[in-house]
């Protein structure tokens, strides 16, 4: 028996997402949806969990950023090569595209926990001798290309993965898709459930929908527009034909175009955002359907810097496999705290060094931000005023930043630029580094290593925002808008800080710049900077509670055992 086949004696949960970031050296994600997922992974082998995940292989990765001296990104693509680290399965599907039939394959990755769980992940591939050229090509490059292309990929990934899965013997008790991009996985549950026409009194009743629903979950992760895919039934019929009756088709993903999500919220059991606020403005978006809330998490063993893991496992033996005894942080002394802070604040600014020749100041206050580069992020907010940003933070603050624009992307693309030139401007006053190709292993170095993290999105287009939950585990205080997880991890002054008004919106009224702007430069200037240079033992407390009151809380394991409880037993 091959040993993979050991992966099908039992049912599994198999979960879908089009990216997942397992490592760097796995290059099939973007962001914090494929980072999340591939934390929900390690969480579940180290919980030993019955999972079984469903990615595509990304040949080429997302891509590699590099910005020319005018703050120009780049891309150029990463490719990699599956077979080094991965083992190709013996069983192929096939998928019908343009007509054609597609083969489709999956080469094996095991998630591995010190724990003795395993979680096999599949990661499939189109480039198989036998396909034309073009369909070759499909599972290249994550996110690339133009809609046509997207449709493919969401074609293998949806009715290719639930396919392959069937092939290779597994036996699924429920269906998990994390985001709209796998929703053609229920059209191939639908086929599969049909009853014979015989046997029904027409058409539409030979479709047993409510079977599908039964298998299947659904996460949503964005209230922003472009994370909803789209497609015009024109293009629809041409790529990928008709599974199921075009009426049906239309009843189920929307009357005028296929909305991936639609598809997804009519066809799924449970359905939930990825935070408190991010489920009600979910509610909101899409009326008529339930949407619960479960907040997305990190893995805590995962995301601790290397001085935090000697630290903890100093003082809080088993925290790796139970991240909620964090909250017994305050056994550990400040002293040693702050030792552990300044050795990853040490070795994120020889990587700044190494990296980009710019030498930064220990002893500054160094606040971090670094996250996809949208314009509903608003990474440039703290250069609304340069002057007064000059007047407070003059010789007493550095600022590091990081993030890629989507290549399509270009008023995020612009944002980098305005950053990289009002970073010029401030050179002698306050330094600003911008590092290239963020990724996981430039944010396992960045994050740990700053003193504050900083977050102004739009209210309220933040679903989670995991990143704030990394800094966390670390000791580093969060300075955000209250949107997202950090509604219901901010306690004002005690886990970190907020920016602007409360958080009362249910969809995008106006941004509040100006008075965000106000609300960041007052606190930083008359709370954060004295309290982090007049009051150490005031600011360690303050590192001390984000891990004991947050990092204990919103790691991946919590959220898993949610996820069991809740979504896959019911």
């Amino acid at each position: 028996m091959h040993t993979w086949k050991r992966f099908t004696q039992e049912p599994r949960i198999a979960y879908f997402s089009m990216e997942i970031g397992i490592s760097a050296d796995i290059p099939t994600y973007s962001g914090g949806l494929g980072v999340l997922a591939g934390d929900t992974i390690k969480s579940a082998a180290d919980l030993k969990l019955p999972l079984v995940a469903v990615t595509l292989v990304s040949r080429h990765g997302y891509f590699r950023q590099s910005l020319d001296e005018a703050g120009r990104q780049h891309e150029d693509p990463v490719v990699w090569n599956p077979g080094a680290v991965m083992e190709l399965l013996p069983a192929k599907t096939l998928v019908t595209i343009e007509d054609r039939d597609v083969k489709v394959q999956a080469w094996l990755y095991r998630v591995t926990s010190p724990t003795g769980g395993v979680v096999p992940v599949l990661f499939l591939d189109t480039d198989i001798p036998g396909n034309v050229e073009t369909d070759r090509h499909i599972t290249d490059d994550l996110y690339g290309g133009d809609l046509a292309y997207r449709l493919k990929q969401e074609i293998v990934l949806g009715i290719g993965g639930a396919r392959i899965l069937d092939a290779l013997g597994f036996t699924i008790k429920k269906y998990h898709m994390n985001e709209g991009h796998a929703a053609f996985l229920t059209l191939e549950l639908l086929d599969r459930a049909r009853h014979p026409l015989e046997s029904t009194w027409d058409e539409r009743a030979a479709w047993d929908t409510h079977r599908v629903i039964e298998q299947c979950v659904f996460t949503t992760h964005t209230p922003v527009a472009a994370g909803h895919d789209r497609f015009s039934y024109d293009l629809a019929r041409r790529v990928l034909g008709e599974p199921v009756p075009m009426g049906l088709l239309k009843e189920l993903a929307g009357a005028n175009e296929l909305n991936m999500t639609m598809l997804a919220l009519n066809l799924s059991s449970y359905v939930n955002g990825v935070a408190k606020k991010h489920g009600q403005i979910s509610q909101n978006l899409f009326p008529g359907f339930e949407i619960h809330a479960i907040n997305n998490g990190i893995h805590a063993f995962t995301w601790a810097s290397p001085f935090f893991v000697s630290l903890f496992n100093k003082y809080i033996p088993s925290w790796a496999h139970e991240p909620e005894l964090l909250v017994r942080v305050d056994n550990i002394p400040d002293e040693e705290v702050w030792d552990a802070h300044c050795g990853a604040k040490a070795f994120l600014f020889q990587y700044i060094e190494e990296t980009t020749g710019r030498r930064l100041n220990p002893d500054l206050l160094t606040i971090g931000f670094a996250r996809r580069a949208a314009t509903y992020k608003r990474g440039d907010l703290i250069f609304s005023d340069l002057e007064r940003l000059v007047r407070i933070g003059g010789g007493k603050l550095q600022l590091i930043f990081g993030g890629k624009a989507h290549p399509q992307d270009e008023p995020g693309k612009r944002m980098i630029e305005h950053i990289i030139h009002d970073g010029e401007q401030l050179r002698g006053k306050i330094e600003v580094v911008y590092l290239p190709n963020y990724n996981m292993e430039v944010a396992f170095q960045l994050i740990p290593g700053v003193d504050l993290w900083l977050n102004t999105p739009i209210r309220p287009l933040e679903a989670s925002g995991t990143s704030g939950m990394k800094a966390a585990l670390n000791g580093v205080p969060n300075f955000s808008v209250l949107d997202g997880w950090w509604i219901e991890g901010h306690i004002e002054g005690v886990t970190g800080w907020s920016i602007g008004p409360p958080a009362t919106e249910t969809s995008v009224t106006e941004n509040h710049s100006a008075d965000d702007m106000e609300n960041l430069y007052n606190k930083l200037e008359k709370v954060i900077m004295p309290l982090y240079y007049q009051d150490r033992p005031g600011w360690i407390r303050v590192m001390k509670n984000a891990i004991g009151k947050n990092a204990y809380y919103f790691n991946t394991h919590v959220m898993m055992r949610r996820y069991v409880t809740e979504a896959y037993i019911r």
